[in-house]
């Protein structure tokens, strides 16, 4: 890969700017200004970002022996960079609307996680990629639980980081089968190259990690509670950061994918399930968040649906749309509920758009564009994403065709719902000022929404191949419409089974099919190691100490014993010695010729033997 001085500073502003900026405001906590210098570092980051979509940078560095640290923008992380930065600087100017949010710490995590995602999408190693995944999951788990004193949204955020943790050891397992299988670079483009078994287990832990973090069956459910989260952070979080990292993640690995064989299929059935099963989990719910929570999982499983189908332009089609579309409706959820209060689309939040013009046109644009009507962008890019189905399989589409009724219905109960009449008296005298920043943000978030469809006639990275055909066009969008109307006509007697009301009860599934058995092992487990292996160093500590007892009593008594007879010998043989020295000559005699005679008597003896 190509690597020049300029390539990498940009990168390097892309990705640090925000990052350091947000550990700056992190740490420091300043009283005033962290509103102005975190929306003041978005504008930057934007800036870079678009730059760096122009001259496409790409640079590699040394990270390990033989392992390369990569960052690259091209044509489709390139789309993402610019969305990741467009949506932080929205979300950032919104967020002034409300007091708790205008301080350093949240200004400083939001900096922090956008930065982690555009290390994310800019990343071509997988180390790096594992890195920026990392950080970005606790920086989620920091912003879904922001409010401290919030018990529900703490364990929201726990709940989250928990899940998509344990789907992120998949990437670890990509990385691991990456290196065994000779990939030495690590580099996610060598994935399609590995070799036989090696091959399926990278593929299989880049599929869970994916699934995971885009909230897909049967990993959905971490998203409802991450609700709790300032809306801001929601908005963030659902349109073009941690849940499309997931999409993007697949959409980036497609080739790999569908050199598996079995991948490629898996993932199309998984997202077009996720689209329809969690688009009727959509449309029963009363909370406008939760609404949008579900909606996310189902629009993003087009997204997923795209990669399984090596739709790649159509995906990043969808991702662009569906990111303008969502944080514009979670930014305007957020606004209605500082002023009013309240989530209930049949309780405050009805007539809310009577109450707020401005943010109710907005909305609408928002809401018929989720619902996929013509000419907004995600009537076009769901299409061009199921126009690659039917070589898979009809099943696949018509599947499509029904999640995207469902999607019509949801988004249509929405609109009529605060546009109607509120039931009782309105409370206060009259709707609070909004900054006039927050509101112009969700007209320009709007305009984007509404636009977003005309991408398609755009840049070849972003026409759709194959291109939907006209009467497929036509058909989604009389679909479309039949949704709509008929979400009018029922948005208020819609059924509410307890199951999807629920999300499935697949928190309570994963409780019971997944976490209570893991902590019975860990309890046996437990058991196991305290009474069974936990004895062994103990016994062995308790027999060195009886054995260094018997030692000292026994043991060191003997040696002693034996240096005392030692030093008593030779201080006898000392005392012998010294008795033939007397200093008279003729006994000096007298024994040298006794010690000659026993000489030549051993002579003699030898002579003899022989």
């Amino acid at each position: 890969m190509p690597s020049t001085v300029p390539g990498a500073v940009l990168l390097a502003l892309l990705i640090g700017l925000p990052t350091v900026a947000g550990a700056a405001l992190l740490v420091a906590r300043p009283a005033r200004g962290a509103t102005a210098a975190g929306v003041t570092t978005a504008a930057a980051t934007l800036a870079v970002a678009v730059a760096a979509a122009v001259t496409r940078p790409a640079s590699e560095v040394a990270l390990l022996a033989g392992v390369r640290a990569g960052f690259a923008v091209d044509g489709l992380s390139a789309v993402l960079v610019v969305l990741v930065a467009a949506v932080l600087l929205a979300a950032l100017v919104v967020a002034a609307a409300e007091p708790d949010l205008r301080t350093g710490r949240f200004h400083g995590l939001m900096l922090i996680f956008a930065g982690a995602m555009l290390a994310t999408v800019t990343a071509t190693t997988l180390p790096v990629l594992l890195m920026a995944w990392e950080v970005m999951g606790a920086m989620s788990w920091a912003l879904i639980g922001y409010r401290l004193d919030d018990r529900a949204g703490t364990r929201a955020g726990t709940v989250a980081f928990l899940t998509t943790r344990a789907a992120d050891l998949g990437l670890y397992i990509a990385a691991g089968a990456v290196l065994a299988g000779g990939a030495g670079t690590m580099a996610l483009a060598d994935l399609p190259g590995l070799d036989g078994g090696w091959l399926h287990l990278a593929v299989a832990g880049v599929v869970l990690a994916a699934l995971g973090k885009s909230a897909q069956l049967p990993f959905s459910f971490w998203l409802s509670g991450a609700m709790h989260g300032p809306s801001p952070t929601s908005a963030l979080l659902h349109s073009a950061t941690m849940v499309a990292a997931g999409g993007y993640l697949l959409l980036r690995t497609a080739p790999a994918l569908d050199v598996a064989g079995w991948a490629a299929p898996l993932v199309a059935w998984v997202g077009v399930t996720t689209a329809l099963v969690l688009g009727l989990v959509a449309a029963v719910q009363d909370d406008l968040k939760q609404l949008l929570a579900a909606s996310t999982c189902s629009q993003i499983g087009f997204i997923v649906l795209a990669a399984g189908a090596a739709a790649t332009q159509a995906g990043a089609l969808q991702t662009v749309a569906h990111a303008a579309v969502k944080s514009l409706l979670f930014l305007v959820a957020g606004l209605w509920l500082a002023t009013l209060g309240s989530h209930s689309l049949t309780g405050g939040l009805r007539g809310a758009a009577r109450r707020h013009r401005v943010l109710g046109a907005a909305f609408s644009v928002g809401a018929f564009a989720l619902a996929g009507l013509p000419p907004f962008g995600l009537w076009v890019g769901k299409d061009a994403v199921l126009a690659a189905t039917p070589a898979i399989s009809p099943v696949l589409y018509v599947t499509g065709l029904v999640a995207g009724w469902t999607a019509a219905f949801y988004a249509g109960r929405a609109l009529w719902l605060v546009w109607r009449p509120a039931a009782g008296p309105v409370t206060g005298s009259r709707p609070s000022r909004l900054p006039r920043p927050a509101v112009a943000t969700t007209v320009v978030l709007a305009v984007a929404a509404a636009a977003a469809g005309l991408l398609a006639l755009g840049p070849a990275p972003l026409r759709p191949q194959p291109a939907p055909q006209t009467w497929e066009l036509a058909v989604s969008a009389v679909l479309a419409g039949i949704g709509v109307l008929v979400a009018r006509r029922y948005a208020e007697r819609v059924p509410a089974p307890g199951l999807l009301m629920r999300w499935l009860d697949l928190e309570e599934l994963a409780q019971r099919g997944l976490a209570r058995p893991v902590l019975v092992l860990a309890g046996a487990l437990a058991r196991v190691d305290d009474h069974g292996l936990a004895r062994v160093p103990a016994g062995a500590a308790r027999a060195t100490a009886r054995l260094a007892t018997l030692v000292t009593a026994h043991g060191e008594r003997g040696v002693d014993r034996a240096v005392a007879g030692i030093a008593d010998g030779a201080r006898a043989l000392g005392r012998a010695a010294r008795r033939p020295q007397t200093g008279q000559l003729h006994q000096y005699y007298a024994q040298a010729s006794v010690g000659f005679a026993l000489l030549a008597a051993l002579a003699v003896l030898v002579l003899v033997v022989r």
